[in-house]
């Protein structure tokens, strides 16, 4: 007789069915049985220094491999990875939040637990608002059903979802999984008319042009956009967000589109363009640059996992894939790259600096552009470090990851971690602010202790340099740490400081060639050097002139 899997056997046998290896978290009394089932059934967890980090690694690991988990304990841990869940949610990322909880029985008459904040669900609730669907398995009839459905919605909406186990009902039986897993299908009349639609308005365009974002990586779908850009010859340009959704040394790609906050050329062609496609694009603020985006929506054929429209036309029931897939299937041919293309993306400039000159924030990610390789994921946390990153020419898909809507400092040290076990053949680029590094620069330790072996590029402007182009004062300001010494703390890793060009290349190559452990290369920068795009932001974001648009 088959035995009756526990709720906790059920959940992390349904983690492995969607190829989850690895759960990230920081273990607790109400978590530490979930932890101890993981590890028995074949699943690593990864205990990281602190919950935040813990969310922000399961984060990057789900936007390579499509999923990922993280567990944490009751409150005191649900509550310090809201802020990484939130930004999976805002950039849609599936992060599989699993928390221990207090048992059922424990909750009768309503004690004062440990952990407990107003009442028994105050986490749950919270949870609610980030998530696509939350969920308690406190009744073993139906938790089995409950666990598919919401992996079901994570996979559907590529948003985060949260699953509370009361820590006495994981040894419990459940019973089989009542929960449908139909595939879900397009209308297929709303398909083939929007697909027609979408039809004449390329062939009657003259300048068309593709603009991919985030919502391509997260549905896989990077392949389907390359066969269509080869098929159609249509050029196409990525926002910050989804940079690397094509691989940068395309012929057919133009580059990142930012706005007006952008390289001006990108943002010329761009905008240039009688019918553009925008295919799974979050029209952020940091997508369109602010307000200055001048992009008319009755030029544009606009799909997005949620959404589908051309022109003003609304179609119900298409979803994204199917769209993309119909899309490439289009008897399209267009030939509109000019002879003398403008924008120089896909091209790797060499480097014009002097090598014995100090380092500037060009120099520097000029510097970076010669080592990029297939074999590297760059990991680019908030600040100078993504928009200096911005300029970087990614050799393949799906190989650039920051938060780049959202937007949390700290973001990157933590990221490289999951990008590195989500894909072993990639080593990861991190690019990282002072500011971030002391927020979350900690999860170096967890680098240490399960063998991981990033590039960290520090770049030390002393203090918040977005901030300090935007508004400066002292509150933009740091300590100043001895970040070579941090080897010296963890008992492994290497770290150096470099200031002049030279510098800077050698450590990289001998970063590269060493890969026992993490490089971290503090590039000491002036606090007055910036990268165009973040002067072209400060000069968006400033009091000044955000005073005089009021106006």
């Amino acid at each position: 007789m088959k035995e009756t899997p526990s709720i906790a056997d059920c959940l992390a046998s349904r983690l492995q069915s969607e190829g989850i290896e690895y759960v990230f978290g920081v273990p607790g009394d109400y978590a530490l049985a979930l932890f101890s089932t993981f590890r028995k059934r074949g699943i690593e967890t990864i205990n990281t220094c602190d919950e935040q980090g813990a969310g922000f690694a399961a984060d990057a690991y789900a936007r390579i491999r499509g999923i990922g988990a993280a567990c944490i304990t009751y409150c005191v841990g649900g509550l310090k990875i809201a802020n990484a869940v939130a930004e999976a949610y805002a950039e849609k990322s599936a992060v599989v939040v699993i928390s221990g909880a207090p048992g059922m029985n424990e909750r009768k008459k309503d004690p004062l637990l440990h952990h407990k904040v107003r009442s028994f669900d105050t986490q749950r609730k919270i949870f609610e608002e980030i998530t696509v669907g939350t969920t308690v398995l406190d009744n073993p009839d139906t938790a089995a059903s409950e666990i598919d459905r919401l992996l079901s919605l994570a996979r559907r909406y590529h948003r985060p979802v949260y699953i509370e186990v009361p820590r006495d009902l994981l040894s419990a039986p459940t019973r089989p999984s009542s929960f449908p897993r139909e595939p879900e299908e397009s209308d297929p009349q709303a398909l083939a008319e929007a697909l027609e639609e979408a039809r004449q308005m390329l062939l009657a365009s003259r300048s068309p042009l593709i603009l991919a974002d985030v919502e391509i990586h997260r549905f896989g779908l990077q392949k389907e956009l390359v066969e269509l850009t080869e098929r159609t010859g249509i050029p196409v340009a990525a926002t910050l967000l989804g940079k690397s959704v094509i691989a940068e040394t395309h012929p057919n790609y133009v580059g990142v589109y930012e706005g007006a906050t952008g390289r001006a050329e990108v943002h010329d062609y761009v905008e240039a363009s009688d019918c553009l496609l925008l295919l799974g694009v979050f029209l952020t603020d940091i997508t369109v640059g602010g307000s200055t985006s001048s992009l008319d929506m009755s030029r544009c054929i606009y799909a997005t996992s949620e959404k589908l429209s051309i022109r003003h036309h609304s179609f119900e029931g298409v979803r994204l894939a199917d769209f993309v897939r119909g899309l490439r299937k289009l008897d399209i041919q267009k030939k509109v790259l000019p002879s003398a293309f403008a924008p120089s993306a896909g091209r790797i400039p060499k480097t014009a600096f002097r090598r014995q000159d100090r380092i500037t924030v060009a120099s520097l990610f000029a510097e970076i552009n010669q080592i990029l390789s297939p074999e590297i994921v760059v990991v680019a946390d908030v600040g100078e470090a993504l928009f200096g990153a911005s300029e970087l020419v990614i050799r393949e898909s799906t190989e650039f990851l920051s938060p780049a809507y959202y937007a949390s400092l700290g973001f990157a040290i933590p990221a490289s971690l999951g990008a590195a076990l989500a894909n072993p053949r990639l080593r990861p680029l991190v690019l990282v602010g002072d500011g971030a590094f002391q927020m979350t620069g900690v999860e170096l330790s967890t680098a240490v202790r399960f063998g991981l072996s990033p590039i960290v590029v520090l770049l030390n402007n002393r203090g918040y340099s977005t901030e300090r182009h935007i508004l400066d004062g002292p509150f933009n300001d740091l300590l100043e740490w001895n970040y070579c010494r941090l080897p010296e703390l963890l008992g492994a890793g290497h770290a150096c400081q470099v200031r002049t060009n030279q510098e800077l290349e050698e450590t990289l190559h001998a970063a590269w060639n060493q890969r026992d452990s993490y490089w971290l290369i503090e590039v000491r920068l002036s606090p007055h050097d910036h990268s165009p795009a973040l002067e072209r932001l400060a000069q968006r974001l400033s009091p000044d002139k955000r005073a005089g648009q009021a106006r």
